[in-house]
């Protein structure tokens, strides 16, 4: 396994070691004693036990999010594709970090097998690059629809830079989240 730190250095890209052969590959997409042992190597806390998969299904142009839940119902994420691709954005709003309001973005993919640890405190979503794309994620807590918030896409505080990829779809619901508002 490799981890990688980003731009945000509590976000890591995380590449697990893949074995191929003339019958194709095999890799852990898991390990829970080699990522904590990973995490406590580069001086962070491993996270909490993933108690929750989510896993959707998008077509090219699909823009989910951005989405986190509030404290003490926080999720922390670790993001997978294991089919098609996405550009997967992680928005940190944690008020006391270094990194506060900044953006990172991975393209992650069936075929880069990358995955992306999102820590609680940020804001998470996706864009689909193809059509039929399955974005499978582990999370820290369990869903909790009243500690659910979504956050503008296209909020001028964060300016994120997504892909284009012609007409972009968003949910009634994503399309109506508020601008980022610190309390």
């Amino acid at each position: 396994m490799k981890i990688t730190r980003t731009e945000i250095p509590d976000v890591l890209i995380i590449e697990p070691a893949v074995f191929s052969d003339s019958r194709g590959w095999f890799m852990e997409s898991f390990n829970e004693k080699l990522f904590n042992s990973e995490f406590e190597r580069l001086g962070l806390r491993a996270p909490g036990p993933f108690v929750q998969d989510n896993q959707s299904s998008s077509r090219k142009g699909v823009l989910r999010g951005l989405h986190y839940q509030m404290a003490p119902h926080a999720q922390g994420k670790l993001v997978r594709v294991v089919q098609g691709s996405v550009f997967d954005v992680a928005v940190d709003i944690r008020k006391d970090s270094a990194t506060y309001l900044k953006w990172v973005g991975v393209e992650l993919s069936s075929n880069n097998r990358k995955m992306l640890w999102i820590p609680e405190g940020f804001a998470h979503g996706f864009l689909a690059l193809e059509d039929d794309t399955l974005l499978l994620y582990k999370t820290t807590d369990y869903y909790q629809p009243g500690a659910e918030r979504s956050l503008r896409w296209d909020d001028v505080a964060f300016n994120i830079d997504w892909p284009a990829v012609g007409q972009m779809i968003i949910s009634p619901k994503d399309e109506a989240a508020p601008e980022y508002c610190p309390q």
